[in-house]
């Protein structure tokens, strides 16, 4: 089920609000518990109900290492060997389901068998809720976590805001306020502060996310299927999809923070303006936050981090990189995408150490703006690898973003005859470049809903960088008249729109 469809706007939302107020309204928390995991169950299985059987055979398998573990490490005696055993089972879980055809696909052409393809099909969301296991396992082994009772767990597992996408949470994070939310009826300000985050997070994802859609899926297309694309229409779909892909999963998140802001939870933020970063460092510390948390403390630190040298912490940067890109899926152009951001790191860390070095401190407005302009057109070109389906159809792309096939040849610096490409693709429209515009300023200009919401508290781990116009305005949104009415205009506009339901872009990974 989709947050962007009428079934779960108009249907189960409403359904599942009303049985958790009734349910908390006479003050059984045990009811509303079960009530909210029925519903995440049956939010789940709306797309396959066969893999509801692997959701919950790999919630029982982990709660049972869990508490296993939880006790072992109690007790003083912390057992090892069934903690890498319960890693490997849930690493061996979506290395099954997401991996066999890659790995198969390696084998087959190394040893040449003619096997073809192995085709298995993806369970929905397996990345992010095998990952939240795998947290909570190290957790357990650390003894900072343990859960005893089987269906709070099932409930941190499948809690249905954030069980297809994220954000990634901890234990210790929710199961607190999940207690709190069942012993208190459902409030107006938790009513504002998640419809209004709903709303902008729908507007995101179905006004301008998927317009640039329009832009962006065409042009890959083209350069997959081996058209040689001109050099503006290259720009035009790497720029609509750098930026669909924000927006998209902005949207996703804010939705998802939103609707559980509905039952007074708080999840963690996962987007922060990422394309206002002036360094890869920084962009990486906005973007995906409970995923590069994830990464930093199960995979980064574990490895060693930047405890052992500089050349070591450049390993263990490339190594997180590239395992990082391969989860998001299971492909060559995933890999190179992880590796080419652990470039990026490794030069953002050797820079900071030559300026530290010089006593540089590059805070003039002119060099801010320098790294910002690097730094978004190193993502934007990353970008490039992680949208198309296929090696070629990137090398095509950024042949075309050089002006490979129209602007070098007209220039005489290369002979046409020589390209031996398809038909050059060159057109672009104005609207494109109206809407990258429109959708650029958004990104980096406006502040974002959490900035504007700081004082509800609208998430967990929201930083605190304040933004404030020219002549020190500062806009901060209240429970008002005007702020409600904005927010129904962007719900209204987001609901007319919703013609044809398109799904989230990281439901793939």
């Amino acid at each position: 089920m989709l947050f962007n469809s009428y079934t779960f706007l108009f249907a189960f939302l409403p359904l599942t609000l009303l049985g958790f107020w009734v349910l908390t309204s006479v003050g059984n928390a045990r009811a509303a518990l079960l009530w909210l995991l029925a519903m995440s169950l049956v939010f789940y299985g709306w797309w396959n109900p066969v893999y509801l059987i692997l959701l919950l055979g790999s919630v029982a398998a982990n709660f049972w290492l869990g508490l296993v573990l939880a006790n072992a490490t109690r007790s003083g005696m912390p057992n090892r060997y069934l903690f890498y055993a319960g890693i490997a089972l849930n690493l061996g879980l979506i290395g099954w389901f997401k991996y066999l055809g890659f790995f198969a696909g390696i084998a087959d052409a190394v040893a040449g068998t003619g096997f073809g393809p192995v085709q298995v099909a993806l369970p929905l969301a397996i990345s992010f809720f095998t990952f939240q296991q795998i947290a909570y396992l190290v957790d357990c082994h650390k003894g900072i976590a343990g859960e005893g009772d089987i269906f709070r767990y099932a409930l941190f597992v499948t809690f249905f805001p954030q069980l297809i996408a994220g954000p990634i949470v901890h234990h210790a994070e929710v199961m607190g306020q999940y207690e709190q939310a069942f012993a208190k009826r459902l409030s107006s300000l938790n009513a504002a502060v998640g419809l209004t985050l709903i709303a902008v997070g729908l507007f995101k994802k179905v006004v301008i996310a998927d317009h640039l859609a329009l832009y962006a899926t065409p042009v890959f297309a083209d350069a997959d299927a081996g058209t040689a694309v001109g050099f503006a229409r290259a720009w035009s779909g790497t720029m609509s999809y750098t930026l669909q892909i924000y927006f998209d999963f902005s949207g996703y998140s804010d939705m998802a923070v939103g609707l559980a802001r509905l039952f007074g939870v708080r999840l963690p933020v996962n987007f922060f303006s990422p394309y206002r970063a002036v360094s890869i460092i920084d962009f990486w510390r906005r973007w995906h936050m409970t995923l590069s948390r994830f990464l930093r403390d199960y995979l980064y630190v574990p490895l060693g981090g930047s405890r052992r040298g500089v050349p070591r912490r450049h390993v263990n940067l490339m190594i997180t990189m590239l395992l990082g890109g391969l989860w998001h899926g299971a492909g060559w152009t995933f890999v190179v995408w992880g590796g080419l951001h652990g470039l990026f790191l490794i030069v953002n860390h050797g820079w900071r150490y030559l300026c530290g070095r010089l006593g540089w401190q590059g805070r003039s407005l002119p060099l801010r703006i320098a790294a910002w302009a690097l730094t978004f057109l190193a993502v934007t070109l990353a970008w490039v690898f992680f949208r198309a389906d296929t090696f070629g159809g990137a090398v095509q792309m950024l042949a075309g973003m050089a002006g490979v096939h129209d602007i070098l040849p007209s220039l005489g610096l290369i002979d046409p005859a020589s390209m031996n490409a398809g038909a050059i693709s060159t057109q672009t429209g104005h609207r494109a470049w109206r809407w990258i515009g429109g959708a650029l300023v958004i990104a980096v200009a406006l502040p974002n809903v959490y900035q504007l919401m700081r004082r509800y508290r609208p998430a967990l781990g929201v930083p605190d960088r304040r933004y404030r116009l020219p002549g020190g305005f500062r806009p901060e949104w209240r429970i008002s008249p005007p702020w409600a009415a904005a927010s129904a205009l962007l719900a209204l506009v987001a609901f007319l729109m919703l013609t044809q339901v398109s799904e989230f872009l990281y439901f793939r990974f």
